[in-house]
C-alpha cells in the first residue's frame, strides 16, 4: 500500500508545499546563478529513473563549461564557481529536483538518479536499483553520500528497494537533514565530486 500509493501521495503533496515556501530562495539563486554562470542557472540531463525509463532532471548549476586550450572541460574543481560551491555545500542545488518529484519522475527518498552511461554497467544484483523511482536522497547519501565506494552505495541501494517503508523513509528524511546542517559527505575523498562509475 505504502510503496505503490501513499508514498507517491506524500511525494506530491510535500513537494508542492516545500516548492511553494522554498520559492524566495528558488529565485534568488536563479538569479545569483544567472549572474555566476553567463545566464545559465541550471543543469538539465537525461537519467534513467523508474523501470530505466529516461527522464530529464533539473538541478541549479554550480560548475561552468570553461575548456583548456584543446577544448576539453577543466576537472570538476576548476569549473566550480564561488556562488555553486555555495549552493552544493548547503544543498541548494537539490531544491529544483521538487519539479522532477511533482511531475513523477522522482520521489523525495529513493536512490539517486545516476547517468544512463551506466546503465550497461550494472550487474543484476545493482539493476535492482531502479525498481523504485529515483529520489532526491536516499539511504546511500545518510550512509556516506560521495565519501563511500560505488559498490557501497548501490549495496545501499538495493537494500532501500527490498526495504521501502515510511518509518524508513521518514529516517532517512531526518537523517538528510541533519546532513545538509553539518554540510558532511558532499565530496568523494579524492575529488570535488564523485568519480566516475566504470564498472565492476
Amino acid at each position: 500500500m505504502y510503496k505503490h500509493i501513499l508514498k507517491r501521495a506524500i511525494d506530491f503533496t510535500i513537494a508542492i508545499v516545500a516548492f511553494v515556501l522554498l520559492s524566495p530562495i528558488f529565485l534568488i539563486v536563479t538569479l545569483a546563478l544567472l549572474v555566476a554562470n553567463n545566464g545559465e542557472p541550471f543543469f538539465t540531463q537525461q537519467r534513467p529513473g523508474y523501470k530505466e525509463k529516461i527522464f530529464k532532471i533539473i538541478k541549479f548549476r554550480s560548475m561552468n563549461n570553461k575548456t583548456d586550450n584543446s577544448g576539453n572541460l577543466l576537472p570538476d574543481e576548476d569549473r566550480i564557481t564561488k556562488v555553486g560551491a555555495f549552493v552544493r555545500k548547503t544543498s541548494l542545488d537539490e531544491i529544483p529536483q521538487l519539479i522532477n518529484v511533482i511531475k513523477g519522475d522522482m520521489s523525495l527518498i529513493g536512490p539517486r538518479p545516476l547517468l544512463v552511461s551506466y546503465l550497461p554497467l550494472y550487474n543484476t544484483e545493482q539493476k535492482k536499483r531502479h525498481r523504485v523511482k529515483p529520489g532526491i536522497t536516499g539511504w546511500a547519501q545518510v550512509n556516506g553520500r560521495n565519501a563511500i565506494s560505488w559498490q557501497q552505495k548501490f549495496i545501499y541501494d538495493v537494500w532501500y528497494v527490498e526495504n521501502v517503508s515510511l518509518k524508513l523513509d521518514i529516517k532517512i528524511m531526518w537523517l538528510t537533514l541533519l546532513k545538509v546542517i553539518k554540510r558532511s559527505d558532499i565530496s568523494s575523498t579524492t575529488s570535488a565530486t564523485m568519480e566516475v562509475f566504470e564498472g565492476n
